[in-house]
């Protein structure tokens, strides 16, 4: 009996684990102006996304302004309209192919079969190439944190993840990747 519940409730874990793994993953990179005083700032402003959307749509710019100002104020921060800080997030979409090769070598005999001859020759078989091709986007949000004192970048995040298909659900895929690329701001800051 106690086979049968630990088992039970097993399924449910790897039925967790299959959907999680099933979302892209986000590589993040991050670089920041070291001579930066980054205890000073105390507010931010959200630029107007809108005017860099290019290939996204209006909703996702909105998903990606709620996440920044979500995590800017969680982080301790006041959005203000004369902020110490402005932010700017930026997505780079590209489309990509990519291309393998599989070769299969078979026949009897020959230097490919360890149990023939190494001579080759008449009894050498074939091979064959097969290429398969795969289609994705290669998508990157940047997001740009600019001094308002000195009108220089202080701070910069990039997330990047091969999407083979559209998120299910677009929201909390933006929030999780906006979090995890803001995960290293500001800098220095201990790990909770």
């Amino acid at each position: 009996m106690k086979k049968k519940i630990t088992s039970i409730r097993i399924i449910p874990i790897l039925f967790l684990g299959l959907i999680y793994s099933c979302s892209p993953t986000v590589n993040v990179t991050t670089d920041y102006d070291h001579a930066a005083n980054f205890t000073e700032y105390k507010t931010f402003a959200v630029y107007d996304l809108k005017a860099q959307e290019g290939q996204v749509n209006q909703l996702n710019v909105d998903r990606v302004t709620k996440a920044i100002r979500s995590e800017m104020i969680a982080k301790g921060f006041t959005e203000s309209s004369t902020p110490d800080l402005k932010v700017n997030a930026v997505s780079i979409l590209k489309n990509k192919q990519s291309v393998t090769a599989n070769s299969d070598f078979y026949g009897y005999g020959g230097m490919y079969r360890p149990y023939g001859y190494w001579g080759g020759g008449a009894m050498m078989g074939g091979g064959t190439t097969t290429f398969n091709t795969y289609d994705y986007v290669d998508g990157s949000l940047v997001i740009d944190i600019v001094s308002t004192k000195t009108q220089k970048l202080v701070w910069q995040g990039i997330g990047n993840a091969q999407i083979d298909n559209k998120p299910d659900n677009p929201e909390e895929f933006i929030a999780s990747s906006v979090k995890k690329i803001l995960a290293g701001f500001p800098p220095g800051l201990a790990k909770k």
